[in-house]
């Protein structure tokens, strides 16, 4: 299945730049967001010398009317990628994160992740449907931290568990509409998000098979997929587990650094 004209956020680096590259071909349109307009155009190029038309725009997600206007104007969308998100953590100093940083992850991760996704959804179910009664598609990057409370990271993890739980419980309505929709929920990739972080990180993948796997997924029209299935799992269990035992584990290892 080829995806001719993509819209994606957060396109600038990380696994943004690779799900751009990994999609751009001859004939291909990409409008391609992100905040560093310098990284942004580089990505553009990279994209344009594999045929591509790739269009970038310097916007922040967080700018609900800017999203509004860039998603009703790009034209027909096979998919939209909502990818664009920061983290941050307490820095293991602090008892809790600090009100600014917390707004701004919730900001960026959960209303950011609306400003990309519901202007697209209006735009798509005004297509019309393909042979298989399909509108268009549409993907939102979250985290497999979602699926643990983590006392090191408790915005990010509680942002992501919030955009998983949003695009699962609507993907039904969606589909109805002839929109596919699907909770992307990748567990640590090497990408500038990850590089600072001073613990262990089980599973480490690189961005681009990150990106492969996520478009497969989409493919195949799946509503959530999280991998590796085997942290998924992992992380699904231990959210059973009582607080205070998770509390113990998590204070041996080293916090997630403050933004």
């Amino acid at each position: 299945m080829a995806f001719m004209h993509v819209l994606l956020t957060g396109a600038s680096s990380g696994i943004g730049r690779a799900l751009a590259l990994a999609l751009a071909g001859p004939g291909v349109t990409l409008h391609l967001g992100g905040r560093d307009n310098s990284r942004l155009r580089a990505v553009a190029a990279e994209c344009h010398a594999k045929g591509a038309i790739a269009l970038p725009l310097a916007l922040s997600v967080t700018d609900a009317a800017a999203m509004n206007d860039w998603i009703e104007n790009a034209g027909p969308l096979d998919l939209v990628i909502a990818n664009a998100g920061i983290s941050g953590g307490t820095g293991g100093g602090a008892t809790v994160e600090n009100e600014a940083q917390t707004r701004a992850i919730f900001a960026a991760n959960l209303d950011g992740m609306l400003n990309t996704v519901l202007p697209a959804m209006a735009v798509m179910a005004l297509q019309p449907p393909d042979a298989k009664g399909v509108r268009g598609r549409i993907a939102v990057v979250g985290s497999i931290a979602g699926f643990l409370p983590g006392q090191g990271a408790p915005a990010y993890c509680a942002s992501k568990a919030a955009v998983d739980s949003w695009v699962v419980g609507t993907a039904p309505s969606a589909r109805s509409m002839g929109i596919r929709m699907t909770s992307l929920c990748p567990g640590f990739i090497e990408t500038p998000m990850t590089a600072s972080n001073a613990f262990p990180m089980p599973g480490l993948m690189s961005a681009d098979r990150a990106a492969g796997l996520m478009l497969r997924a989409i493919r195949l029209d799946m509503t959530r997929y999280a991998f590796p299935g085997w942290m998924a799992a992992a992380a699904r269990l231990a959210a059973l587990l009582p607080a205070e035992w998770r509390d113990a584990v998590a204070k041996r290892f080293p916090a997630k650094g403050t933004m």
